[in-house]
Formats: structure tokens, sequence, C-alpha cells
């Protein structure tokens, strides 16, 4: 087997060790998605402490000599089904709208029905209108659906091609005809029969016959060349890609990425997450990202992550990880990582209250089905059974069996086995554990309780 070594900064930057100590002298708030119980209200202030090291050594002046696993050729192993209820897919939910800090997830369930829980402020959960507003930590199945192929977010594909969404967002009013933006039960869009979709707040996307249709905003020119204002909400449409492969996966966040199946990844919109070289902002012409062989692609907003022959890369708005840095990072750069890796999960930015860092978390999987995780840990979310920052990728503890994939929100993490079994770690404030218990975090991986 062979590696190919890459060489990681062992250095942290002046500017992400000076602002450490600014920090570690003078911030004192505090947050988390619960209190030190896990069962109190959620803060809205954050906790920069939590972000930084309190002392020098701590800040990666000094790390740990951390092994960089190199470049191979792999693939996520399998899912085969133990006993059933067991999963096949994993995705995490969506918002009423990017501020919105709520968390949940869904799992496509090997009889082609989905089952979702954690927060469902807007619908999420897709439980209909007598089920509320109220958040569940028990996982629940989607109200309706039926023989689903594929899922993203809060939208499914069924094996006839059709498209079902619910809760929040802009495929309701534009793809449906609805005239209202929250759906509480699946609504079939008006869309051709299509093989994949992806959603983000503000724009959706679906893979059809004869090529892709995007509907929702065009702020950041996804639907079209010149840019709208944001409440000028498009229906679906034709997007001309260049020639090449067939699509293989998308997602969308401020900007759209298309994975075709030779692995060459297809970019446009805002920029960044664009991934690549470009002097227009935003960029409405699709392109390919300057990297290939990608197997794996996750966008989180305007943070973005991938995988190519065993290594992880990351860009966007947040500062990459492992970099020692808070500046912006436009392009991908790889991670380090102590074993190769076939899966990756990113999350949005956010913002630390007047400083202007920026915080965030990755975890990824190898492919020996080992998960690892690096970034925020307050609510023991990194799953090393600590509350420390996981400045690098630590491996998270306790998992019963190996993973195929990995979700992850800013507070919760959950893996999908290759039994079909899905264990949850980190904050459970909105239910994110699916464990049916009440609002407590787990620092260690508990089983979701499938329908």
């Amino acid at each position: 087997m062979h590696f190919t070594r890459r060489r990681r900064d062992r250095i942290a930057s002046p500017l992400f060790v000076a602002l450490t100590l600014l920090i570690s002298g003078g911030a004192t708030a505090s947050c988390s998605s619960d209190d030190g119980d896990g069962d109190g209200p959620a803060s809205d202030v954050l906790d920069a402490a939590a972000d930084v090291p309190s002392t020098p050594s701590d800040a990666g002046i000094a790390p740990p000599d951390v092994r960089d696993a190199g470049s191979i050729d792999a693939a996520p192993l399998p899912i085969a089904c133990a006993t059933p209820p067991c999963a096949t897919a994993l995705v995490t939910t969506l918002g009423a709208n990017v501020d919105d800090r709520s968390e949940g997830f869904c799992a496509l369930l090997d009889d082609g029905a989905i089952a979702c829980w954690g927060a469902n402020g807007a619908g999420q959960l897709g439980r209909g209108a007598e089920a509320g507003k109220s958040d569940s930590s028990d996982a629940e199945r989607v109200l309706g659906l039926a023989d689903v192929a594929s899922i993203d977010h809060t939208c499914a594909v069924t094996k006839a091609g059709d498209v079902w969404c619910w809760g929040t967002g802009p495929f309701l009013q534009q793809a449906s005809g609805a005239a209202v933006t929250t759906e509480r039960a699946p609504v079939k869009l008006d869309l051709p029969p299509a093989t994949s979709v992806s959603v983000g707040y503000a724009s959706a996307c679906a893979a059809v016959d004869g090529g892709l249709h995007c509907w929702g905003s065009n702020t950041n020119a996804q639907l079209a060349p010149h840019p709208t204002p944001s409440d000028d909400k498009g229906f679906p449409r034709a997007v001309a890609l260049p020639t090449g492969a067939p699509i293989r996966a998308m997602v969308v966040g401020t900007a759209t990425f298309a994975l075709r199946d030779d692995g060459t990844l297809v970019t446009w919109g805002a920029n960044p997450p664009l991934g690549r070289v470009s002097s227009v902002f935003p960029d409405p012409s699709p392109g390919p990202v300057a990297l290939d062989g990608f197997s794996s692609v996750d966008l989180a907003h305007d943070n973005a992550c991938a995988t190519a022959a065993g290594i992880g890369y990351c860009w966007g708005a947040p500062a990459v990880p492992g970099k020692g840095s808070t500046l912006d990072r436009a392009l991908p750069e790889p991670v380090v990582t102590p074993e190769p890796i076939v899966d990756i999960a990113t999350t949005q930015t956010h913002v630390i209250p007047g400083l202007g860092l920026k915080r965030s978390r990755w975890c990824a999987v190898s492919t020996f089905g080992d998960v690892f995780c690096w970034g925020l840990n307050e609510s023991g979310q990194a799953g090393d059974g600590t509350q420390d920052y996981a400045f690098h990728a630590v491996r998270v503890a306790d998992l019963p069996g190996p993973a195929a994939r990995v979700k992850t929100t800013p507070n919760a993490t959950c893996a999908l086995l290759t039994s079909g079994k899905v264990f949850c770690w980190g904050s459970n404030y909105n239910g994110q554990l699916g464990n049916g218990q009440t609002p407590r975090r787990s620092f260690v991986p508990v089983e979701v309780k499938l329908p």
C-alpha cells in the first residue's frame, strides 16, 4: 500500500497565537447547546475561551506529533443490515434560516422510509401539523414517505424519481407552488423525474434527465448569470454544466457543487466557498476545482470539505483545521488525519461576537471505519470523552463497530455503522442523540432507536 507523505505545519501562525493570548486573558462568556448538566437552555453567547487554548503550548507552538496518513485509493466500507430496523444513509436537517442553530438528523431506512429526530421548530421532522413544533429525541418516520432512494437534509427522491420536501426552505414555495413557506409534512415538488436532490438555506438543485434544475434565491448567481436580490426567489430552471461524466452527488450552500462519476468537482456561486481561482464574485459559470479523484464532498453553507485518494481537503469561510490560522481559506487545503479517510463532514461558520473569530468543527471516517473529529468539543461532540478543544483529529471512542459515514452539527455528531445502526454523541438539547432520553448530553456514542 503506497502512501504519499504531505508536509504539515507544526507552528501556529503569529496571528493565531496573538489572538489566543488576547482571548485567554479576557474571555469568560459561556456557550454550549446545554448547561453543565446538558439539560439547560441554550445560550445566545458563544464561548470564546472554548475555541482557543489557555496556554501558548496548547495553542500549537509545540504541538504533539500527529501522523499524516497520506494518499491511498479507497472507498467507504459497505453497509450490511444486521438486524432491522437499520439505516442505509444519514443526513443532517436544516433550520429555518442560516442563523437557526437548531440541530437534527434523518436516516434513510432499509425499507425505503425516512426517520428523523432532533429540532422541529421549522417542521424538520416531517411529522405533520398535529406534532406542532416540539423537538424530539425519539426517531420517528416522516409521514407518507415510502420507496425513497436518496435523501438530502429534508428532501427525498423516491425510486420513481419524485422529489418530496418538508420543513422550511426555498424548495417549497418555488418548486411546489405552495403559498406557504413551511410544511410539517412532505410536499411533492413540480419537477421532472430526478435521480438526486440537494438543498441549502436559500437555493436547491435536482439532477434530472438531461441535466440539472435549480431554484430558490439567485443572490449568489447559482441560478442565472446575474445575481438578483435575496427576495427574488426563482422557480426551477435548467443550469448548464460543462460536458462531462454523469453527476454522482450534489451539495448546495452559498455555492453549488456537482461531483461527477469521474471524480471531478464542478462548482459555481459564492467565492469562497467556490474552491477554485476566479476573478468573479460570485461566479455564475460552473467550472472544475483544480484537483481530481474526489470521492465525497460536504458543504455547510459557506464551509466545504472533500476527500480524494484518502486525503481530506477543507476550504471556505472558516479557518482550515490544523493550520493554526484564523485567516479565511479560499482554496482546498489538506488536513492531517492519522489514517486515510473516505468520508468527511463539516459545519457552517459560527462567529464569536465582538471578536470576529470563526469557529467550526469537522469529522471524518477512515478506510478502517474509525471516526475522527476535531474542532469544537464543549459538549463532548468530538467523541474523545473530554470537553477539550480538539486541535488535531481525535479518534471517537467506544463505537461498537466500524463506520461507513459520519454527519456532524456544531454540537453533536452521528455515525452510520456498517451494521446499519446509528450512534450519536455530544449535545442532546434538541434531541440530536435520538436515544429517547431527556436533553442530557453524552460524551460517548449512544444508539439511535430507529423505528
